[in-house]
Protein backbone atom coordinates (compact mmCIF):
# COMPACT_ATOMS: atom_id res chain seq x y z
CA UNK A 1 0.00 0.00 0.00
CA UNK A 2 0.79 3.82 -0.57
CA UNK A 3 0.69 6.47 1.61
CA UNK A 4 1.73 10.25 0.97
CA UNK A 5 2.62 13.25 2.73
CA UNK A 6 3.66 16.68 2.04
CA UNK A 7 7.94 17.52 2.97
CA UNK A 8 9.38 20.38 2.64
CA UNK A 9 10.72 19.22 -0.80
CA UNK A 10 7.07 18.25 -2.02
CA UNK A 11 4.63 15.40 -2.06
CA UNK A 12 6.40 11.92 -1.22
CA UNK A 13 5.11 8.59 -1.26
CA UNK A 14 6.49 5.68 0.89
CA UNK A 15 5.12 1.84 -0.20
CA UNK A 16 5.41 -0.93 2.53
CA UNK A 17 3.73 -4.06 3.09
CA UNK A 18 3.37 -3.47 6.51
CA UNK A 19 6.37 -4.44 7.86
CA UNK A 20 8.71 -3.29 5.47
CA UNK A 21 9.37 -0.27 3.34
CA UNK A 22 9.45 -1.35 0.32
CA UNK A 23 9.28 2.06 -2.05
CA UNK A 24 9.75 5.44 -1.74
CA UNK A 25 8.39 8.00 -4.80
CA UNK A 26 9.92 11.24 -4.99
CA UNK A 27 8.01 14.29 -5.67
CA UNK A 28 8.08 14.50 -9.68
CA UNK A 29 7.32 10.70 -9.50
CA UNK A 30 4.86 11.33 -6.85
CA UNK A 31 1.79 13.09 -8.64
CA UNK A 32 1.25 9.85 -11.04
CA UNK A 33 0.27 7.65 -8.75
CA UNK A 34 -3.45 6.04 -7.48
CA UNK A 35 -4.75 4.42 -4.44
CA UNK A 36 -3.19 6.21 -1.60
CA UNK A 37 -4.10 4.53 1.99
CA UNK A 38 -5.55 6.50 5.03
CA UNK A 39 -4.13 4.89 8.11
CA UNK A 40 -0.58 4.34 8.10
CA UNK A 41 0.82 1.15 9.58
CA UNK A 42 3.58 1.97 12.60
CA UNK A 43 6.59 0.99 10.09
CA UNK A 44 4.96 3.92 7.42
CA UNK A 45 4.66 6.72 10.62
CA UNK A 46 8.34 6.00 11.56
CA UNK A 47 10.05 6.10 7.87
CA UNK A 48 8.17 9.69 7.21
CA UNK A 49 9.18 10.41 10.99
CA UNK A 50 12.63 9.74 10.07
CA UNK A 51 12.61 11.01 6.34
CA UNK A 52 11.20 14.65 7.77
CA UNK A 53 14.28 14.42 10.58
CA UNK A 54 16.40 13.44 7.51
CA UNK A 55 15.35 16.29 5.23
CA UNK A 56 15.14 18.85 8.36
CA UNK A 57 19.40 17.97 8.35
CA UNK A 58 18.42 16.77 12.12
CA UNK A 59 18.96 12.92 11.07
CA UNK A 60 22.33 11.78 9.28
CA UNK A 61 21.32 7.66 9.31
CA UNK A 62 17.90 5.85 9.34
CA UNK A 63 16.92 3.29 11.00
CA UNK A 64 14.18 1.42 8.75
CA UNK A 65 13.35 -2.07 7.92
CA UNK A 66 13.38 -1.71 4.02
CA UNK A 67 13.33 -4.39 1.73
CA UNK A 68 14.05 -3.26 -1.99
CA UNK A 69 13.10 -6.25 -4.45
CA UNK A 70 15.83 -6.50 -7.47
CA UNK A 71 18.76 -8.88 -9.22
CA UNK A 72 21.27 -9.99 -6.37
CA UNK A 73 24.10 -7.63 -8.37
CA UNK A 74 21.10 -4.77 -7.70
CA UNK A 75 20.95 -5.67 -3.76
CA UNK A 76 24.83 -5.86 -3.33
CA UNK A 77 25.00 -2.11 -4.98
CA UNK A 78 22.39 -0.38 -2.74
CA UNK A 79 24.10 -2.28 0.04
CA UNK A 80 26.83 -0.46 -0.93
CA UNK A 81 24.67 2.70 -1.37
CA UNK A 82 23.97 2.67 1.96
CA UNK A 83 27.70 2.65 2.71
CA UNK A 84 28.29 6.37 1.12
CA UNK A 85 28.65 8.67 4.43
CA UNK A 86 26.27 11.57 5.20
CA UNK A 87 27.48 14.30 3.46
CA UNK A 88 29.85 12.54 0.81
CA UNK A 89 29.69 11.62 -2.90
CA UNK A 90 30.94 8.71 -4.64
CA UNK A 91 31.66 7.87 -8.44
CA UNK A 92 29.90 5.18 -10.53
CA UNK A 93 33.17 3.04 -10.72
CA UNK A 94 33.93 3.57 -7.06
CA UNK A 95 30.68 2.05 -6.57
CA UNK A 96 31.56 -0.76 -8.85
CA UNK A 97 34.72 -1.65 -7.60
CA UNK A 98 32.87 -1.85 -4.05
CA UNK A 99 30.95 -3.98 -5.59
CA UNK A 100 33.29 -6.28 -6.48
CA UNK A 101 32.76 -5.51 -10.07
CA UNK A 102 35.40 -2.58 -11.36
CA UNK A 103 34.45 -2.83 -15.02
CA UNK A 104 30.53 -2.85 -14.58
CA UNK A 105 29.99 0.70 -14.59
CA UNK A 106 26.92 1.03 -16.38
CA UNK A 107 25.75 -2.18 -14.80
CA UNK A 108 26.11 -0.29 -11.68
CA UNK A 109 24.16 2.83 -13.07
CA UNK A 110 21.24 0.95 -14.05
CA UNK A 111 20.64 -0.61 -10.13
CA UNK A 112 21.09 2.95 -9.39
CA UNK A 113 18.20 4.15 -11.42
CA UNK A 114 16.24 1.23 -10.40
CA UNK A 115 16.71 1.95 -6.82
CA UNK A 116 12.92 1.46 -5.04
CA UNK A 117 13.62 3.06 -2.27
CA UNK A 118 15.64 6.45 -3.18
CA UNK A 119 16.95 8.65 0.25
CA UNK A 120 16.36 5.66 2.85
CA UNK A 121 19.13 3.95 0.24
CA UNK A 122 20.92 7.13 -0.57
CA UNK A 123 21.44 6.88 -4.55
CA UNK A 124 21.52 10.64 -4.64
CA UNK A 125 25.18 10.79 -3.49
CA UNK A 126 26.57 9.03 -6.45
CA UNK A 127 28.22 11.11 -9.11
CA UNK A 128 30.00 10.94 -12.58
CA UNK A 129 33.51 9.85 -12.86
CA UNK A 130 34.49 13.71 -13.62
CA UNK A 131 32.65 14.94 -9.92
CA UNK A 132 29.46 16.28 -12.16
CA UNK A 133 25.82 15.45 -11.18
CA UNK A 134 24.67 12.85 -13.32
CA UNK A 135 20.95 11.46 -13.56
CA UNK A 136 18.22 11.43 -10.09
CA UNK A 137 14.89 9.74 -10.32
CA UNK A 138 14.08 12.66 -8.73
CA UNK A 139 15.53 15.57 -11.08
CA UNK A 140 19.26 16.68 -10.87
CA UNK A 141 17.60 19.98 -8.63
CA UNK A 142 16.64 17.74 -6.08
CA UNK A 143 19.62 15.72 -6.24
CA UNK A 144 21.55 19.35 -5.31
CA UNK A 145 19.14 20.24 -3.06
CA UNK A 146 19.98 17.25 -0.87
CA UNK A 147 23.77 17.17 -1.45
CA UNK A 148 24.28 20.58 -0.32
CA UNK A 149 21.22 20.28 2.54
CA UNK A 150 23.79 17.31 3.37
CA UNK A 151 27.13 18.99 3.48
CA UNK A 152 25.54 22.02 5.01
CA UNK A 153 24.69 19.57 7.69
CA UNK A 154 27.79 17.33 8.30
CA UNK A 155 29.92 20.56 8.70
CA UNK A 156 28.72 21.35 11.89
CA UNK A 157 30.17 17.66 12.77
CA UNK A 158 33.77 19.51 12.54
CA UNK A 159 35.66 20.14 16.22
CA UNK A 160 35.22 23.96 16.60
CA UNK A 161 32.25 24.38 15.24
Amino acid sequence: MLYVRETIVGPMAIGSDGEFITHLYLPKNTAELVGFGKKEPPVVKEAFRQLELYLAGKLKKFDLPLKAEGTPFMKRVWKKLVEVPYGKTASYKDLAIASGNPKAVRAVGMANARNPIAIFIPCHRIIGADGKLVGYGGGLELKTWLLDMEASHSLEELPGR
